[in-house]
Protein backbone atom coordinates (compact mmCIF):
# COMPACT_ATOMS: atom_id res chain seq x y z
CA UNK A 1 0.00 0.00 0.00
CA UNK A 2 2.83 2.52 0.97
CA UNK A 3 4.68 1.56 -2.26
CA UNK A 4 1.77 2.19 -4.71
CA UNK A 5 1.20 5.17 -2.77
CA UNK A 6 4.80 6.84 -2.82
CA UNK A 7 3.75 5.68 -6.95
CA UNK A 8 1.30 7.79 -7.48
CA UNK A 9 2.43 10.74 -5.66
CA UNK A 10 5.17 10.51 -7.78
CA UNK A 11 2.98 10.79 -11.07
CA UNK A 12 0.78 13.78 -9.99
CA UNK A 13 2.34 16.89 -11.17
CA UNK A 14 4.08 19.23 -8.79
CA UNK A 15 4.44 22.86 -8.77
CA UNK A 16 6.64 23.30 -6.11
CA UNK A 17 9.59 23.98 -8.59
CA UNK A 18 6.96 26.75 -10.30
CA UNK A 19 6.83 28.17 -6.59
CA UNK A 20 10.78 28.58 -5.69
CA UNK A 21 11.59 30.22 -8.89
CA UNK A 22 8.67 32.52 -8.90
CA UNK A 23 10.10 33.56 -5.11
CA UNK A 24 13.45 33.47 -5.91
CA UNK A 25 13.04 36.10 -9.05
CA UNK A 26 10.75 38.10 -7.00
CA UNK A 27 13.09 38.90 -4.03
CA UNK A 28 16.03 39.34 -6.06
CA UNK A 29 14.23 41.66 -8.39
CA UNK A 30 12.06 43.61 -5.79
CA UNK A 31 14.99 43.91 -3.28
CA UNK A 32 17.04 45.33 -5.88
CA UNK A 33 14.84 48.06 -7.14
CA UNK A 34 14.62 48.90 -3.72
CA UNK A 35 18.47 49.10 -3.58
CA UNK A 36 19.16 51.29 -6.41
CA UNK A 37 16.38 53.60 -5.24
CA UNK A 38 17.65 53.77 -1.67
CA UNK A 39 21.49 53.98 -3.41
CA UNK A 40 19.95 56.51 -5.74
CA UNK A 41 18.57 58.61 -2.95
CA UNK A 42 15.15 58.50 -3.56
CA UNK A 43 12.36 59.30 -0.86
CA UNK A 44 10.52 56.26 0.69
CA UNK A 45 7.80 56.93 -1.58
CA UNK A 46 9.07 56.79 -4.27
CA UNK A 47 10.90 53.00 -3.20
CA UNK A 48 7.36 51.82 -2.40
CA UNK A 49 6.21 52.74 -5.62
CA UNK A 50 9.07 51.41 -7.97
CA UNK A 51 8.98 48.34 -5.84
CA UNK A 52 4.72 47.43 -5.94
CA UNK A 53 5.07 48.93 -9.92
CA UNK A 54 7.85 45.73 -10.36
CA UNK A 55 6.13 43.44 -7.99
CA UNK A 56 2.97 43.52 -9.77
CA UNK A 57 4.29 44.60 -13.35
CA UNK A 58 7.34 41.43 -13.20
CA UNK A 59 5.45 39.23 -11.39
CA UNK A 60 2.73 39.29 -13.93
CA UNK A 61 5.23 38.71 -17.18
CA UNK A 62 7.08 35.91 -15.26
CA UNK A 63 4.07 34.22 -14.32
CA UNK A 64 2.42 34.60 -18.04
CA UNK A 65 5.66 33.44 -19.45
CA UNK A 66 5.86 30.51 -17.51
CA UNK A 67 1.81 29.68 -18.52
CA UNK A 68 3.25 30.18 -22.07
CA UNK A 69 5.87 27.92 -21.27
CA UNK A 70 4.17 25.15 -20.12
CA UNK A 71 1.84 25.37 -22.40
CA UNK A 72 4.24 24.94 -25.20
CA UNK A 73 5.38 21.87 -23.85
CA UNK A 74 1.72 20.33 -23.42
CA UNK A 75 0.83 21.29 -26.93
CA UNK A 76 4.06 18.93 -28.04
CA UNK A 77 2.67 16.37 -25.83
CA UNK A 78 -0.09 16.59 -27.36
CA UNK A 79 0.74 16.45 -30.96
CA UNK A 80 3.24 13.73 -30.48
CA UNK A 81 0.43 11.66 -28.18
CA UNK A 82 -1.40 11.95 -31.77
CA UNK A 83 1.36 10.88 -34.14
CA UNK A 84 2.37 7.66 -31.82
CA UNK A 85 -1.63 6.68 -31.44
CA UNK A 86 -1.84 7.05 -35.44
CA UNK A 87 1.82 5.23 -35.88
CA UNK A 88 0.05 2.41 -33.73
CA UNK A 89 -3.26 2.50 -35.75
CA UNK A 90 -1.38 2.26 -38.77
CA UNK A 91 1.68 0.44 -38.45
CA UNK A 92 1.25 -1.96 -35.21
CA UNK A 93 4.30 -4.04 -35.85
CA UNK A 94 6.64 -0.79 -36.71
CA UNK A 95 5.31 0.08 -33.24
CA UNK A 96 5.43 -3.30 -31.39
CA UNK A 97 9.13 -3.67 -32.41
CA UNK A 98 10.02 -0.40 -30.89
CA UNK A 99 8.84 -1.32 -27.43
CA UNK A 100 10.45 -4.87 -28.21
CA UNK A 101 13.95 -2.82 -28.96
CA UNK A 102 13.45 -0.55 -26.11
CA UNK A 103 13.25 -3.16 -23.44
CA UNK A 104 15.76 -4.98 -25.32
CA UNK A 105 18.28 -2.38 -24.69
CA UNK A 106 17.22 -2.40 -20.67
CA UNK A 107 18.64 -5.82 -20.52
CA UNK A 108 15.74 -7.92 -21.15
CA UNK A 109 15.66 -11.12 -23.09
CA UNK A 110 14.16 -14.57 -24.55
CA UNK A 111 10.35 -15.17 -22.94
CA UNK A 112 10.80 -12.51 -20.45
CA UNK A 113 11.14 -9.66 -23.62
CA UNK A 114 8.21 -11.34 -25.62
CA UNK A 115 6.28 -11.41 -22.38
CA UNK A 116 6.43 -7.71 -21.26
CA UNK A 117 5.96 -6.88 -25.42
CA UNK A 118 2.82 -8.77 -25.04
CA UNK A 119 1.46 -7.48 -22.03
CA UNK A 120 2.38 -3.46 -22.72
CA UNK A 121 0.98 -4.09 -26.55
CA UNK A 122 -2.11 -5.75 -25.64
CA UNK A 123 -2.98 -2.34 -24.14
CA UNK A 124 -3.52 0.34 -26.57
CA UNK A 125 -3.18 3.23 -23.53
CA UNK A 126 -0.79 1.45 -21.83
CA UNK A 127 1.03 1.05 -25.41
CA UNK A 128 0.85 4.99 -26.11
CA UNK A 129 2.06 6.01 -22.63
CA UNK A 130 5.27 3.92 -22.44
CA UNK A 131 6.17 4.41 -25.51
CA UNK A 132 5.61 8.46 -24.45
CA UNK A 133 7.57 7.73 -21.60
CA UNK A 134 10.26 5.71 -23.13
CA UNK A 135 10.90 7.24 -26.87
CA UNK A 136 10.19 10.87 -25.83
CA UNK A 137 10.75 10.98 -22.33
CA UNK A 138 7.67 12.90 -21.20
CA UNK A 139 6.58 11.81 -17.45
CA UNK A 140 2.94 10.56 -16.88
CA UNK A 141 2.05 13.20 -14.69
CA UNK A 142 0.80 16.39 -17.36
CA UNK A 143 1.22 19.90 -15.69
CA UNK A 144 -1.26 22.39 -16.09
CA UNK A 145 -0.72 25.69 -17.11
CA UNK A 146 -2.46 27.58 -15.42
CA UNK A 147 -1.74 25.69 -12.35
CA UNK A 148 1.88 26.95 -13.67
CA UNK A 149 1.49 30.45 -14.05
CA UNK A 150 -0.25 30.72 -10.81
CA UNK A 151 2.15 29.46 -8.69
CA UNK A 152 5.24 31.29 -10.30
CA UNK A 153 2.83 34.45 -10.09
CA UNK A 154 1.67 34.13 -6.31
CA UNK A 155 4.88 32.96 -5.22
CA UNK A 156 6.36 36.05 -6.90
CA UNK A 157 4.12 38.42 -5.14
CA UNK A 158 4.33 37.04 -1.53
CA UNK A 159 8.22 36.93 -1.60
CA UNK A 160 8.68 39.71 -3.61
CA UNK A 161 6.65 41.38 -1.02
CA UNK A 162 8.63 41.11 1.81
CA UNK A 163 11.80 43.85 1.07
CA UNK A 164 9.35 46.54 0.62
CA UNK A 165 7.85 45.51 4.05
CA UNK A 166 9.96 48.07 6.36
CA UNK A 167 9.19 50.62 3.88
CA UNK A 168 5.45 50.36 4.91
CA UNK A 169 6.22 50.94 8.54
CA UNK A 170 5.67 54.53 9.83
CA UNK A 171 8.00 56.49 11.98
CA UNK A 172 11.24 55.14 10.82
CA UNK A 173 14.60 56.80 8.74
CA UNK A 174 15.22 55.12 5.40
CA UNK A 175 18.65 53.92 6.31
CA UNK A 176 16.49 51.89 8.90
CA UNK A 177 14.21 50.63 6.43
CA UNK A 178 16.76 49.65 4.30
CA UNK A 179 18.39 48.21 7.43
CA UNK A 180 15.99 46.32 8.41
CA UNK A 181 14.83 45.44 4.61
CA UNK A 182 18.39 43.96 4.05
CA UNK A 183 18.26 42.02 6.90
CA UNK A 184 14.44 40.25 6.45
CA UNK A 185 15.11 39.67 2.17
CA UNK A 186 18.38 37.78 3.30
CA UNK A 187 17.04 35.58 5.17
CA UNK A 188 14.18 34.98 2.40
CA UNK A 189 17.12 34.39 0.10
CA UNK A 190 18.48 31.54 2.14
CA UNK A 191 15.18 30.19 3.18
CA UNK A 192 14.05 29.95 -0.59
CA UNK A 193 17.25 28.50 -1.07
CA UNK A 194 16.85 25.81 0.83
CA UNK A 195 13.20 24.96 -0.80
CA UNK A 196 15.09 24.70 -3.43
CA UNK A 197 17.88 22.45 -2.37
CA UNK A 198 15.14 20.80 -0.90
CA UNK A 199 12.96 20.05 -4.28
CA UNK A 200 16.36 19.33 -6.61
CA UNK A 201 17.30 16.78 -3.75
CA UNK A 202 20.72 18.94 -3.08
CA UNK A 203 22.20 20.21 0.01
CA UNK A 204 19.84 22.63 1.28
CA UNK A 205 22.71 24.44 3.24
CA UNK A 206 24.58 24.79 -0.20
CA UNK A 207 21.75 25.51 -1.78
CA UNK A 208 20.72 28.50 0.76
CA UNK A 209 24.64 29.86 0.61
CA UNK A 210 23.73 30.11 -3.08
CA UNK A 211 20.82 31.82 -3.15
CA UNK A 212 21.97 34.40 -0.61
CA UNK A 213 25.16 34.92 -2.69
CA UNK A 214 23.23 35.58 -6.19
CA UNK A 215 20.60 37.54 -4.28
CA UNK A 216 23.10 39.83 -2.70
CA UNK A 217 25.56 40.64 -5.77
CA UNK A 218 22.70 41.69 -7.43
CA UNK A 219 21.06 43.83 -4.92
CA UNK A 220 24.75 45.32 -4.31
CA UNK A 221 24.90 46.04 -7.89
CA UNK A 222 21.91 47.84 -8.32
CA UNK A 223 22.82 50.01 -5.13
CA UNK A 224 26.15 50.37 -6.57
CA UNK A 225 24.02 52.21 -9.70
CA UNK A 226 22.04 54.01 -7.85
CA UNK A 227 24.75 55.59 -5.77
CA UNK A 228 26.69 56.45 -9.45
CA UNK A 229 24.05 57.75 -11.05
CA UNK A 230 23.04 60.17 -7.93
CA UNK A 231 26.69 61.76 -7.82
CA UNK A 232 27.40 61.37 -11.45
CA UNK A 233 24.77 62.79 -12.49
CA UNK A 234 23.11 64.68 -10.10
CA UNK A 235 19.57 62.66 -9.86
CA UNK A 236 17.98 62.50 -6.04
CA UNK A 237 14.48 62.24 -5.22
Amino acid sequence: MAIRDRLLERRRPRYLGDAVLGGIDGCVTTFAVVAGAVGGGLSTGVVVILGFANLLADGFSMGVSNYLGTKSEQQEMDEIRRNERLHIEQVPHGEREEIRQIFASKGFEGEILDKIVEVITSNHELWLETMLREEHGFGSGARKATAAGLATFLSFLFVGLIPLLPFLVPGLAVSQRFLFSAVITAIAFAAVGVVKGYVVKQSIVRSGMETLIIGSVAASLAYLVGWWLRHTFGVAA
